[in-house]
């Protein structure tokens, strides 16, 4: 049986962004070469892979996916396997996820369900979105699964504990990014100019009325600006600025309402700064909703481990995994790995006992589930 460590230590030393996930697929291709092949057939996507256990005695197809890109992010952790790709590193422990569908399909490749299981290793997660470019493929609808999972590392979670719920866990999530022009000049003469920098100050303010006045209390919403950019030099005044940011809500259609508002503060702020305002909404996720019946049967196979079950809270994390639930039942869990650090952060170290742990539990839950 394959060493998980060592097959993680190898992914966390080669992250690639989305859809650039080369070496990251040859990798995997040459990992999953080594199982008994007696009952696999792969396909390839992109820079994807599926790979279908043939069932005994095929009924349904039980799926499970794994996300594989990395992120633009320099890493810190002190590794001696870091990342050998400068500034991209897996801080949001895709190469754990990755691992784990591994060592479930070796597993599964050795002794197989009566059912199809199907094992989805998706590019793109974390932009700009493989998930729905992927359930729209010829090669994702030839063995379209009757039922998915997936898991997501938990950093504030100790090792041994699994949490989710039914029904809402991840929101609906879209990027959000405002360009603004105008006309600049020199900083003693700002009367002949239209300073972007002000705009766009002004523009994150009015911002912050769209939750507090434009949508009802009682369904969630979040508006953060993270990013501004805008001029060059202290004595020139800004002809162009940039604010990038993100939308969640809990409610689909929130977020429609969060749209509309910021596009017509757009058309009054033209007007009001003589100027002109593009809107980008890069990518959208939809909401991770997780099938009730299926979680409870999940919660007995947590049980049946021994392992820690925490009922999980709804939060406002984005996830594209939300398309696949949107279209086929199924369910997300959290997989605690006690790290100091969390997720999209330099220096997130899981905790390899986890891994292992994960494997079992995905391979448990395709057998419970067939």
């Amino acid at each position: 049986m394959m060493n998980v460590k060592e097959v993680r230590r190898d992914l966390h030393q080669i992250p690639e962004l989305g859809f650039k996930e080369y070496k990251t697929q040859q990798y995997l291709l040459n990992i999953i070469e080594t199982f008994p092949q007696t009952y696999l057939s792969v396909k390839t996507w992109k820079t994807g892979i599926l790979v279908r256990v043939t069932g005994k005695n095929p009924q349904k197809t039980i799926g499970f996916r794994a996300d594989i890109d990395g992120l633009p992010i320099t890493e810190e952790t002190g590794y001696p396997f870091q990342s050998s790709h400068e500034g991209k590193m897996h801080a949001c422990g895709h190469d754990f996820h990755m691992t784990i569908a591994l060592g479930a399909l070796e597993r599964l490749a050795h002794d197989p369900i009566d059912d199809h299981a199907l094992f989805v290793f998706q590019p793109a997660e974390e932009g700009p979105g493989g998930a729905l470019p992927l359930m729209q493929s010829q090669e994702f609808n030839a063995w379209r699964p009757d039922i998915i999972f997936a898991l997501h590392i938990a950093p504030e979670l100790p090792v041994g504990t699994v949490s989710t719920r039914g029904g809402l866990l991840f929101a609906n999530t879209s990027e959000l990014f405002i360009d603004f022009a105008g006309k600049g000049g020199h900083a003693a003469y700002p009367h002949l100019t239209k300073d972007m920098v002000v705009a766009a100050s002004a523009f994150i303010s009015q911002l912050q009325q769209i939750v507090s006045r434009r949508i009802d209390p009682l369904e969630s919403a979040v508006v953060t600006i993270g990013k501004m950019e805008g001029g060059f030099v202290q004595n020139v005044i800004a002809e162009h600025a940039r604010l990038e940011g993100t939308i969640r809500t809990l409610e689909p259609n929130t977020i429609d309402i969060v749209k509309k508002n910021i596009e017509k503060f757009a058309k009054g702020f033209e007007i009001s700064y003589d100027c002109s305002i593009s809107i980008d909404y890069g990518s959208n996720y939809y909401q991770v909703f997780n099938t009730e019946a299926i979680v409870d049967q999940f919660k007995e196979v947590v049980i049946s481990q021994g392992l820690i079950w925490k009922e999980a809270k709804p939060a406002m994390t984005g996830e594209d995994f939300g398309y696949f639930l949107k279209d086929i039942p199924g369910f997300m869990f959290w997989l605690g790995v006690d790290s100091a650090h969390g997720l999209h952060h330099s220096k997130l170290q899981p905790n390899e006992d986890a891994l292992q742990i994960g494997v079992k539990s995905v391979e448990t839950t395709i057998r419970q589930l067939s």
